[in-house]
């Protein structure tokens, strides 16, 4: 079997040092769609250096991210990366990001799942500099075609939405060249900027990053129901559930609760089409 689920968990962490700085989180926000309007106060708290803050999903790529990709080469790990799916991202964040910073990451297998014919990885990467840990990052990796060996399932990680109207709608435009801009904060899959890859994917042409949604959804919960404030953020989980294409709309709805805001996220063009589901922001 491929997947040898008790000798990846018992590998021993991997370790990098990761550096970033005002440009980086200022391209990771501009690739959120942020600046619009460019003189908007509330706006320039995302691209201006002097007025800087960052949105916590920026862990996902700070020191060019796609740290997940390497728990693939993780001993006990040898799989298809043509099989292998982002299935869902969680960020728990243990005191606001600095703008600018140096960190040690280190990454382990924390589960294996066997969810019959696939099974799930899920690939944890906790940072920590000088003055502690910042952030700990899990990636659900869903790798079709290897489950079935009778391991441990896992926990479901759906989450019921209320039976009620949201509390708050709004929606977000992905600019047609977002990918493109998108890309540059370290996703360089071909799947987001080449048409012909793209088709030869089964898509019609590229698509959207998973994790761009991902920011951009948090970054309107923020705006919209955290007063501007992203150090209230204390964790933030999704469930990747579709595609969607620059271009499009996302129709992102909120329910708040306490201390916490459940988020669906559908594409506008595609009749409401899901993009994420069983999404959580937990704030202080």
């Amino acid at each position: 079997m491929p997947i040898d689920a008790a000798k990846a968990i018992a590998a021993e962490p991997r370790s990098a040092e990761i550096t970033w700085d005002h440009k980086d989180v200022q391209l990771y926000h501009l690739g959120l769609g942020a600046g619009v309007p460019a003189t908007d106060p509330d706006e320039l708290r995302y691209t201006l250096e002097s007025k800087l803050h960052v949105l916590p999903s920026f862990a996902t790529v700070a020191g060019a991210g796609m740290g997940f990709v390497g728990g693939l080469g993780a001993p006990g790990i040898d799989v298809d990366l043509a099989a292998v799916l982002h299935g869902g991202q969680t960020i728990t964040v243990h005191r606001p990001l600095p703008v600018a910073g140096r960190a040690t990451t280190t990454s382990r297998v924390a589960a294996v799942y066997d969810k019959g014919k696939a099974a799930i990885l899920v690939l944890r990467a906790e940072a920590a500099d000088a003055d502690g840990p910042l952030w700990t990052s899990d990636a659900q990796i869903f790798v079709r075609g290897e489950g079935g060996w009778g391991g441990d399932r896992g926990p479901s990680s759906r989450t019921e939405l209320p039976d009620r109207a949201p509390d708050r709608t709004v929606e977000r435009p992905i600019r047609e060249e977002q990918a493109l801009l998108y890309r540059l904060s370290g996703d360089w899959n071909p799947l987001h900027a080449d048409p012909e890859f793209a088709k030869l994917a089964g898509f019609e042409r590229p698509i959207l990053h998973g994790l761009c949604s991902y920011g951009m959804t948090l970054k309107a919960v923020v705006d919209t129901l955290l007063d501007g404030d992203v150090t209230r953020v204390r964790s933030y989980s999704t469930r990747f559930a579709g595609v969607v294409f620059p271009g499009e709309t996302l129709r992102i709805r909120m329910w708040t609760g306490e201390g916490r805001v459940q988020v669906s996220v559908t594409a506008v063009e595609r009749d409401d089409a899901p993009v994420l589901a069983d999404t959580v922001v937990d704030h202080a």
